[in-house]
């Protein structure tokens, strides 16, 4: 029993050592002695030269560093940046809602509106879909909705920001995409003799958008689905609509648009 207790002394001595020994092994945070200001002026080198994964983390310390102060706020957008150009849509997300919350009244708003809006634009459109042809109608559209409402927030609440002309473009072009959608959905079921279904998205886009480029396909799908229907009045009344909106339509003479651009092609 004696010989037991006395086992453990070394033990301990053992994981004291241990512990001393990963402490001492611990990486020496440089920027210790850095002032708010040095942090941040490397941060923005890192972030200007692309070393994201580098510039994260300072603007994190840095946002500790100068808590309280509009260098703090400065660095939690930049951060939010960084984040978004790192292709960490989550987290920039993450530190964009943070900063609005905690920064209602802060004359910055505006661009944390305006770049959360962007982080959700450009995460639905993709970084190569131009090269690939697939605009944003044929991708899921929750990512296209939120960044509408960023960008709709931004411009109800501040219309005269810097950044609200640009929002205002991009809100066109997300309604633009979402009645594509519907249209694209709506095609999709026309072609596989879904007509039912093809009615209702084409529907969809017809009630819900109005002025779109997409709308003229909507009504030229409505009228071959009731045509295949056998639905003679609905398919006579919606050609009329599509004849007085209309009237130079490719699709009431050839079928189809002889264009082979997307709608989305001005962007």
């Amino acid at each position: 029993m004696f010989r037991a207790k006395l086992s453990v002394v070394p033990a301990m001595a053992l994981a004291a050592a241990a512990v001393l020994s990963a402490c001492s092994s611990t990486p020496e945070d440089k920027t210790a002695t850095w002032s708010p200001n040095k942090i941040y002026a490397e941060a923005k080198d890192e972030l200007n030269s692309g070393g994201y994964d580098k510039a994260i983390p300072l603007f994190e310390k840095l946002e500790g560093r100068a808590a309280g102060t509009p260098l703090a706020q400065q660095a939690q957008l930049e951060k939010a940046y960084a984040q978004y150009k790192a292709n960490d849509q989550a987290s920039a997300h993450a530190t964009l809602d943070r900063f609005i919350k905690l920064h209602p009244a802060s004359p910055a708003l505006d661009y944390a509106l305006y770049l959360k809006g962007i982080v959700n634009f450009n995460d639905n459109l993709g970084m190569f879909s131009f090269l690939t042809r697939q605009d944003l109608s044929e991708r899921d559209q929750k990512a296209a909705k939120e960044s509408f409402e960023s960008f709709k927030e931004l411009v109800t609440r501040f219309p005269e920001s810097r950044y609200t002309p640009d929002a205002r473009a991009r809100m066109t072009y997300i309604v633009n995409s979402l009645a594509q959608y519907e249209v694209h959905v709506a095609r999709y079921y026309y072609s596989r003799g879904a007509y039912v279904a093809a009615i209702n998205r084409a529907q969809h886009a017809v009630t819900d958008y109005q002025d779109v480029p997409a709308l003229e396909e909507a009504l030229f799908i409505l009228m071959r689905s009731y045509d295949a229907l056998g639905m003679t009045q609905l398919r006579d009344d919606t050609r009329r609509v599509m004849e007085k909106t209309y009237p130079q339509s490719e699709y009431l003479t050839r079928g189809v648009k002889s264009t082979q651009d997307p709608w989305w092609k001005f962007w």
